[in-house]
């Protein structure tokens, strides 16, 4: 009788562990939201695919975490409602770390970092009146306010374009708009650039990343990057993978693997693939 009521509780242990290890492998399926419109970090290619530097960097992230993954696109304006309201399991859609946006969702570190700034027409003449070289709003906040004045002197009465609810809508808002600068809000940084591009803009402001692909193609060919290079402070702390607030697991998976894909020199590869440059977050 013993020995019946022992291979009993075996029996349910291993049933219980068997229950408990489907589950798990359940709860390893993640949907990822991209935006599919932020060429070099995200985008839809000419076959109709996601592309970039994200799509290959969740690929590899995924992996590492032993998570199955599927990446979806989601319009921006609509990406972190549809997070929380558990469309999708995290982002990663160039979205850098805020404290507005760590009041509604958690962040994973970092996996990128990169400066912000102008891109104008080239020769543009407002450009020569503004200040060059690299400010941090955070750990250089009085040099950084002095080349802001210098941006703002520079810039009076023109026309600026911006993609909605970014950190880099929130700098001109804060900085520019009004007596400054008119600004013009729009859903993707695509159309911000073909308004640049037929002049009915006079600069756009966004990341130095995104200006890269844009140079790059044909409409970009009578562009530039005017102007300082900004990062820190109301332009946030580096680009995350964006989670529920609840959903610890999965960030601590990610952040694993991303302190793991820094280490080997992953991060580092991917970024000067798309943008030329090393990106990878000092910290």
């Amino acid at each position: 009788m013993r020995f019946v009521k022992l291979a009993l509780a075996a029996a349910t242990a291993v049933g219980l562990a068997l229950t408990a290890s489907a589950a798990m492998a359940q709860q390893r399926k993640v949907k990822i939201a991209t935006e599919g419109a932020y060429a070099p970090w995200n985008f839809v290619n000419s076959a109709g695919k996601l592309e970039g530097f994200e799509i290959d960097l969740a690929a590899d992230l995924c992996k590492r975490a032993n998570l199955d993954c599927e990446i979806v696109a989601q319009d921006w304006d609509g990406i972190i409602p549809s997070l929380t309201a558990k469309k999708y399991d995290a982002i990663m859609a160039g979205m850098n770390i805020t404290d507005k946006r760590l009041e509604v969702i958690s962040f994973t570190q970092a996996y990128a970092s990169g400066p912000h700034g102008m891109m104008a027409a080239k020769g543009a003449k407002f450009a020569s009146a503004m200040p060059t070289g690299r400010f941090n709003l955070t750990t250089g906040k009085a040099e950084a306010d002095k080349a802001i004045e210098q941006i703002k002197a520079a810039v009076k009465g023109k026309i600026v374009g911006v993609q909605v609810s970014t950190t880099n809508a929130n700098f001109v808002n804060e900085y520019l708009k009004g007596s400054v600068a008119e600004v013009r809000e729009y859903k993707t940084t695509e159309q911000h650039d073909l308004d640049l591009a037929a002049g009915r803009v006079d600069f756009v402001f966004a990341a130095h990343s995104a200006f890269a692909a844009t140079i790059a193609s044909p409409i970009g060919k009578d562009m530039e990057i005017v102007g300082p290079a900004l990062n820190g402070g109301i332009l946030g702390r580096g680009v995350a993978v964006g989670l529920r607030k609840d959903d610890n697991d999965l960030r601590e998976a990610f952040d694993k693997a991303i302190a793991a894909a820094k280490a080997d020199g992953t991060i580092k590869a991917l970024t000067q693939k798309w943008f030329k440059i090393d990106m990878t977050p000092l910290s």
